[in-house]
């Protein structure tokens, strides 16, 4: 499986969807692990360049996330990888995102929380 660097220097990542384990099966609920035995996340981000255009990402990560909804977020090491896999006769495909952590790329909780913390 061939990864691909992802440059994210000039784009801008916000929490879209909170960490959350990565279900293998949703009939028995086994969730996905590393070689390490260590629970698979996936946290939903949303990507946008200078010019506007935004996509969203589903990035997997090994361990719970400390990030929330509407923070804007770095992700560490951040990959792509190109599947593909043939299910019930029909063959799928697509780009799928990894990266070794997510962390907070500015102040925790924004304006509104540096502003309240000014007035204390």
């Amino acid at each position: 499986m061939r990864n691909i660097p992802v440059d994210i220097s000039a784009l801008t990542f916000v929490c879209v969807s909170a960490p959350r384990p990565r279900v293998l099966d949703q009939e028995t609920g086994e969730v996905k692990v590393d070689r390490n035995g260590q629970t698979m996340f996936t946290v939903g981000l949303s990507a946008a360049n200078p010019m506007g255009r935004v996509e969203l990402l589903n990035v997997s990560v090994t361990g719970d996330q400390d990030v929330t909804i509407g923070q804007i977020v770095s992700p560490v090491g951040l990959v792509a990888f190109p599947w593909e896999q043939i299910r019930n006769g029909e063959k799928r495909w697509g780009i799928a995102y990894r990266a070794d952590r997510i962390v907070l790329a500015g102040p925790a909780g924004g304006p509104a929380s540096q502003a309240s913390a000014g007035a204390a």
